[in-house]
C-alpha cells in the first residue's frame, strides 16, 4: 500500500479534452488517501489550451512560492502549449525552491520540452512517466504503469529488466535524458535543450512515421548531439500504419541505420511513452544500462526520492 501524498496538477499543455478521464483520475486516487491540489487546471480552456498561457504558465511559477511543497507535481495531460512558456518560467525561482528538495515532478509528451528547460536551466531531475489523466484517468488502470511510478518515486535505486530485440551488447554509464523526440528536436538550437556529454538518450513518441523518426535522428545527428551519446534506448512509438510504398521500411529499419552510419547502440523495446504500460524515467538520473543476449537492464541514481 502506497503512502498518502500530496499531488498538485498542473497544465500546462493542452486543454483536457477528456473531463472523465480526469475525474475518474482524481477519484481513484483521492481513495488511496491523496490530497489533490489545484483541480481547477482540469477544465480551464483557452482555444485549444489548457487556460491562457498566462494560466498555464502560473501553474509552473508557482512552484516557486508555495509555502509548503507537494510531495508530486502531475500534469494532467500533453497535447501542446509547454514551448510557449519556456521563455518566461522562473527558473532561478524554481531551482532556489526545488532543488534538492524530495519533490516529483512528472509527465510525458508535451511536457518533455518543460522538463528539459528546467534540467538544462535548473538541474531539476523530473520524471518522465504517467500523468493524470491518460494513465491515472484510463478505463483500465495499468498495474505495471501505477507500479513502476511508485517504484520510481519512493527507491533511490531503480532497477528495470526487459527483453530487447536489439543485436547490441555491451555496458554504458552515463546521464539519462529524452523523452518525446519531437519535443527534443523543437529545442535544438535554443536554450533549452540540455548538451548532455555522455547521455543515454531515451525516445518516444506518437503519430509520427518511422521516415519522420529517422528524420528527426538525422537532425539530432546533424546538430553534433548523437555523437555525445553512449546509447539510444526506444520506448513506444504508436498509432502508426506502415503501407505497401513503405516496402518494409519500418522502425527497426531506422535503428539499425543509426547503429551503422552512427556506430551508436539501439536498445529498443522499453515499455515507455504513450502506451498503455509506460516505465517511469529520472531524467537527468545516473544512469547505467546493460543487455546481454537480449536481457536489457537499466539502473537509475541520483533522483528525488520521497520521504
Amino acid at each position: 500500500m502506497v503512502a498518502p501524498r500530496s499531488i498538485r496538477l498542473i497544465a500546462p499543455s493542452g486543454y483536457c479534452h477528456n473531463q472523465d478521464a480526469a475525474q475518474r483520475a482524481v477519484t481513484r486516487l483521492q481513495a488511496e488517501g491523496h490530497h489533490i491540489d489545484n483541480q481547477i487546471a482540469i477544465a480551464r480552456r483557452f482555444q485549444r489550451f489548457a487556460g491562457s498561457d498566462q494560466q498555464r504558465l502560473d501553474d509552473v511559477n508557482q512552484l516557486a512560492s508555495l509555502s509548503t511543497l507537494p510531495d508530486i507535481v502531475l500534469a494532467v495531460r500533453g497535447g501542446y502549449g509547454a514551448s510557449r512558456l519556456l521563455d518566461n518560467v522562473d527558473y532561478v525561482g524554481l531551482q532556489r525552491q526545488l532543488l534538492n528538495q524530495p519533490v516529483a515532478l512528472c509527465g510525458h509528451s508535451d511536457f518533455t520540452a518543460l522538463q528539459l528547460a528546467l534540467l538544462t536551466q535548473t538541474g531539476l531531475i523530473t520524471f518522465s512517466g504517467p500523468m493524470l489523466a491518460g494513465n491515472f484517468g484510463a478505463e483500465t488502470l495499468s498495474d505495471f504503469t501505477v507500479s513502476h511510478f511508485w517504484q520510481a518515486l519512493t527507491s533511490p535505486t531503480v532497477k528495470l529488466h526487459w527483453r530487447s530485440s536489439s543485436p547490441d551488447e555491451g555496458r554504458w554509464q552515463g546521464t539519462l535524458w529524452g523523452g518525446n523526440l519531437a519535443m527534443i528536436c523543437s529545442l535544438i538550437g535554443t536554450p533549452w535543450l540540455p548538451q548532455i556529454e555522455d547521455g543515454i538518450l531515451v525516445i518516444e513518441d506518437v503519430n509520427e512515421h518511422p521516415f519522420r523518426i529517422e528524420r528527426m535522428l538525422i537532425q539530432l545527428h546533424q546538430s553534433g548531439i548523437l555523437a555525445r551519446q553512449k546509447a539510444i534506448v526506444t520506448g513506444s512509438f504508436t498509432s502508426t500504419t506502415l503501407s505497401d510504398y513503405d516496402n518494409g521500411f519500418n522502425f527497426e529499419s531506422v535503428w539499425q541505420r543509426v547503429r551503422d552510419e552512427y556506430q551508436l547502440p539501439v536498445i529498443s523495446d522499453l515499455a515507455f511513452g504513450h502506451g498503455a504500460d509506460t516505465v517511469t524515467l529520472p531524467l537527468g538520473a545516473s544512469t547505467s544500462l546493460q543487455i546481454q543476449h537480449g536481457e536489457a537492464q537499466f539502473a537509475f541514481t541520483g533522483h528525488p526520492t520521497l520521504r
